[in-house]
């Protein structure tokens, strides 16, 4: 009888085990998928992710709520999700510079490595702009610094920290003195430079509109190559600065993850970013096109981005 039973017992173990397999064309989370944004509202990263979010629960019958989880470029967003469970139940939506800058200038302080995520996409490279009002009395960063060293520091709204590295550099090579002023995301960046509170900020997209309008003006692009919506303003580099960044939007979950879960999201955000609706805000939101990366492509394109980060800091 006592063998019997063990021989039913792991009949019945075994049978567990393949029931609890699941595929990934058959996974789907089991309460809300919890889709996480590392900066405010209303900014180009929020702007995606809520379409992509959106797409994906109409595509896949997900229930799919979104949250705002800003603080620290994304660091505060990311550390939450590099202590979750592994169970396919939170993704969060990032970009790359902040958070390989926290890595580069504080790894003993940031709770995760690079390594610490199992990837799932990227979504767009970000079109680093900065820009002024229209009226303002500059036009590239020749100007600039001429009224940054007659008039005092003139102040500059950005929402991540790496981006104070490119006009640093500026800074130490010209003398010019510039007040940084810290947002939680573009689209507060945009209001303060719209209000009168700073004179210059930097954009990832938050500023198309006011480019369209005719509101706003760029001084420089931010990015290693001039921008296709604006070919006639030249990058920091090519002003003599020698300096860009090149941030990346993508998402990520927790380490990990089982396979077929990592499959299932990552399939549903690449089918995703391939639909129309996306691609329109991507253009709208990042004046930039969707860069629909795999897993593996993704990850290496943050691993690949930690000494480029090293030398901007140097």
């Amino acid at each position: 009888m006592k063998i019997k039973a063990r021989i039913a017992g792991i009949v019945l173990a075994i049978g567990t085990a393949f029931a609890g397999a699941v595929s990934a064309e058959d996974w789907a989370p089991s309460g809300p998928l919890m889709f996480q944004i590392g900066f405010g509202a209303g900014g180009s990263t929020d702007t995606m992710g809520r379409v992509i979010a959106k797409v994906m629960e109409e595509q896949t019958g997900w229930n799919i709520v979104v949250e705002n989880k800003a603080g620290a470029g994304g660091v505060a967003m990311f550390t939450g999700i590099s202590k979750a469970k592994p169970n396919g139940q939170i993704i969060g939506m990032g970009v790359s510079t902040p958070i390989l800058l926290q890595l580069v200038t504080r790894p003993d302080k940031v709770p995760f490595k690079a390594d610490s995520f199992d990837y799932l996409s990227s979504v767009a490279r970000g079109e680093l702009a900065i820009v002024a009002l229209k009226d303002a009395p500059f036009d590239d960063l020749e100007s600039l610094v001429a009224y940054a060293k007659s008039n005092g520091p003139v102040p500059v709204a950005m929402n991540a920290k790496p981006q104070k590295f490119v006009l640093s550099a500026v800074s130490r090579a010209t003398g010019a003195e510039f007040q940084f002023v810290n947002t939680t995301g573009g689209a507060e960046s945009m209001k303060l430079l719209l209000g009168g509170q700073v004179m210059v900020s930097y954009a990832g997209g938050s500023h198309a509109a006011y480019l369209d309008s005719g509101d706003m003006k760029m001084i420089a692009v931010g990015n290693e190559n001039r921008h296709a919506y604006a070919p006639d303003v030249m990058t920091v580099a090519e002003q003599g600065y020698g300096v860009y960044l090149d941030p990346y939007f993508y998402i990520a979950t927790t380490k990990g993850t089982p396979p077929a879960i990592l499959e299932a999201l990552s399939n549903a955000i690449s089918n995703a970013l391939e639909s129309d609706e996306v691609v329109k805000i991507v253009r709208n939101a990042a004046k930039t096109s969707v860069l629909n990366l795999d897993p593996a492509a993704t990850r290496n394109m943050m691993v690949d981005g930690l000494p480029v980060m090293e030398k901007l800091v140097k």
